[in-house]
């Protein structure tokens, strides 16, 4: 059963730095793609950022170019989202998601999801 678990969420200054986690189990992590989406208060959730299965590929929020950084460490079954830089814009709870094949904006293509964490920036 395809498992994804968030973590490193928190409360961080304009400025500041977070790195949240996604935790893979149930599955094989290098024969997927991860994606990161993200919900603000009132809006609608949006992609992120997304890393193709070797990790060679990634895209991003034009938002977050720049600042924000996607990695994946497949033997410990984990992918990684850096965030720097950060501004109370950036505040949502954060989703990890797995396509079984490519990344893809659409929410709809992903075959499982975290439960999400909280990021919140603000003085």
């Amino acid at each position: 059963q395809l498992q994804l678990v968030e973590s490193g969420g928190g409360l961080v200054q304009p400025g500041g730095s977070l790195r949240l986690s996604c935790q893979a189990s149930g599955f094989t992590l290098n024969s997927y793609a991860i994606g990161w989406f993200r919900q603000a208060p009132g809006k609608e959730r949006e992609g992120v950022s997304c890393i193709d299965m070797s990790g060679s590929r990634t895209n991003y929020l034009d938002s977050v170019k720049g600042r924000f950084t996607l990695s994946r460490d497949n033997a410990k079954k984990t992918v990684y989202l850096q965030m720097n830089s950060l501004t109370p814009e950036d505040t949502a709870v954060y989703y990890c998601a797995a396509n079984r094949y490519y990344c893809s904006r659409l929410e709809s293509d992903y075959d499982g999801w975290g439960q999400g964490t909280q990021v919140t920036v603000s003085s």
